[in-house]
């Protein structure tokens, strides 16, 4: 019998259910895989713990006591005993635009979690060493200056030091960006060049390297990417960091179509180990846009894919002018943008197309929720799963509306990174960005999803964090209305599941589901809370196969 043993060493008491999960019916087949001797958290509807679950082929087949899942065994069976550690059903991230960052992954210097200002600069410095003469040296974001320590602005001459033959560029959290000297040059900035208001300039007139948030984008822009050769093995290496940090499903905010056929071809092989679900839409800017798109959505086709990749929603963006920046108000919510806006609301409620939709602020929830309300008399939406995300600002009063509609919400944490720039911005208030108990507290269905990779950091366990301690990395206290671990734990799996369409198949771990599951390095239910940051997986398992073993070498699969 084929027999696997995690090396970590156990930590925690056991819990186990008093009454475990009944099996299904007796097995024809013994199983493929069993993990045992563990702290199974379902996530079920009770919150049950087991010691053991047994696997065959893709899904879950039994959850239990060690003695009754060992039954299932055959001679071919994987055990792997868990020596007592925590296992979760497999993380869902609801929001991310995870495609696009497969291009620069394995280029870029990832700052996610990084508290030391002096350690972001090392790994600058680690990177400019393998790099080429010439080659860039870039983070696309997923950071903020109030996560280190010393927060201050990084500089033109300490990019130099750092990489004195390299351009650099480093891009916080969707505000700013900082180069050095070669990058500026590269781009053709300096003392000649056009005074663009976005270029910061000292006393005489020579760019100090800060370039401001109308410029950063097209910069990015111009930063050359790979080769389609080098995308294939940097989104491998990126679908590996996140089985490494929990991460088995995610919903896509746009699913680039070139990108995705890479995917595809992955699943067909039997070699995809995550999950995608895609949130795609038109681009509509202006009222002619919308009269090209209405007939599109009318013959737009949903949930022909399978469980490793299919369409879900029509979104995010719904109507361009007005969509919520990130970090300032717009000076008006125009009449005229909110009829277009419901021109397309009502072509897709009238098609029965589920909507996902960037709402921030909370002007603009109120403004969507009244085209949507009028949209609801002529076409009901209330089983389309229509899902308002981001909700920076809901209050009471409009989470019981949406309610009242049947919808959803999924809140986007960016201040997990840049809630000290929310703090900078709107002052007290940003203490209740996102007012996550109030939320919670209104019986709306919602879930977490990052919005990485340029706005914010991707680990879910940061998250977790932020939700239960309310301090962004760095640990500066930053959020008001904290929840539970059980509640915020329960919004990255199982109401998530419901988001992405997959509520009968993913989100806990019980008989006929997929066998997705994370074994951890410590137990999220009983560790300090400030300690659930640190959680990594020592084991992650998509559809029945082991993608990530810290014990094996190399790790990933």
């Amino acid at each position: 019998m084929k027999q696997q043993t995690l090396t970590v060493a156990f930590t925690g008491a056991l819990v186990v259910a008093a009454t475990a999960i009944p099996l299904l019916r007796a097995q024809a087949v013994p199983a493929d895989l069993i993990l045992s001797n563990g702290k199974i958290i379902t996530v079920d509807e009770r919150f049950t713990i087991a010691q053991a679950v047994a696997i065959t082929g893709e899904r879950i087949v039994a959850v239990g006591t060690n003695q009754e899942i060992t039954r299932l065994a055959g001679p071919e069976t994987r055990r792997v005993d868990l020596r007592g550690r925590a296992a979760l059903p497999g993380l869902i991230d609801n929001h991310m635009h995870l495609l696009r960052a497969g291009i620069t992954w394995q280029q870029e210097v990832r700052w996610d979690g990084v508290d030391s200002r002096a350690r972001a600069l090392d790994l600058l410095r680690a990177r400019a060493r393998t790099a080429r003469p010439g080659e860039w040296v870039y983070n696309l974001g997923g950071w903020a200056l109030e996560q280190f320590a010393d927060s201050r602005p990084f500089t033109r001459e300490e990019l130099d030091q750092v990489a004195p033959s390299n351009p650099v560029l480093v891009q916080e959290g969707f505000l700013e960006a900082f180069l050095n000297s070669r990058a500026l040059q590269a781009f053709g900035i300096d003392e000649k060049s056009p005074a663009d208001e976005w270029v910061e300039r000292d006393a005489a007139g020579r760019p100090t390297g800060r370039i401001g948030e109308a410029g950063w984008r097209q910069l990015i822009a111009k930063i050359p990417t790979p080769p389609i050769t080098e995308i294939e093995t940097s989104t491998r290496a990126m679908i590996g960091d996140l089985n490494r940090a929990g991460l088995t499903s995610f919903g896509s905010a746009g699913c680039e179509a070139d990108l995705l056929r890479t995917y595809r071809a992955w699943a067909d092989e039997g070699r995809l180990n995550i999950r995608v679900f895609c949130i795609t839409g038109e681009a509509a800017a202006t009222p002619e846009d919308v009269d090209e798109v209405l007939p599109r959505i009318a013959r737009m086709k949903l949930f022909q894919g399978d469980h490793y990749i299919d369409h879900i929603a029509y979104g995010e963006g719904l109507y361009g002018p007005l969509s919520d920046p990130v970090f300032s108000h717009r000076s008006e919510t125009r009449a005229e943008d909110l009829v277009q806006w419901r021109r397309l609301a009502m072509e897709l409620a009238q098609s029965g197309l589920p909507l996902h939709v960037h709402t921030n602020f909370e002007e603009t929830i109120d403004a969507f929720l009244d085209q949507i309300e009028a949209v609801n008399r002529e076409y009901p939406i209330k089983n389309l799963r229509w899902v308002l995300a981001h909700l920076n600002q809901p209050n009471a009063r409009q989470l019981e509306r949406m309610q009242n509609l049947g919808m959803y919400a999924t809140v986007q944490p960016w201040a997990t990174t840049v809630g000290g720039i929310n703090h900078r911005l709107f002052g007290d208030a940003a203490y209740d960005m996102a007012p996550l108990r109030t939320i919670q507290g209104s019986g709306i269905v919602w879930g977490f999803g990052s919005d990485a990779n340029r706005l914010t950091q991707y680990r879910p366990f940061t998250t977790l964090w932020w939700a239960v301690t309310g301090k962004m990395v760095g640990g500066r206290r930053v959020l008001r209305q904290t929840i539970s671990r059980e509640d915020a734990l329960i919004a990255h799996t199982r109401k998530n599941a419901y988001l992405i369409f997959q509520e009968d198949n993913l989100g806990s771990i019980q008989p006929g589901k997929l066998a997705d599951l994370v074994v951890l390095d410590r137990d999220y239910l009983t560790i300090p809370a400030e300690q659930i940051k640190d959680i990594t997986s020592v084991m992650t398992v998509v559809g029945g196969r082991i993608v990530y073993d810290a014990g094996a070498p190399g790790g990933n699969r």
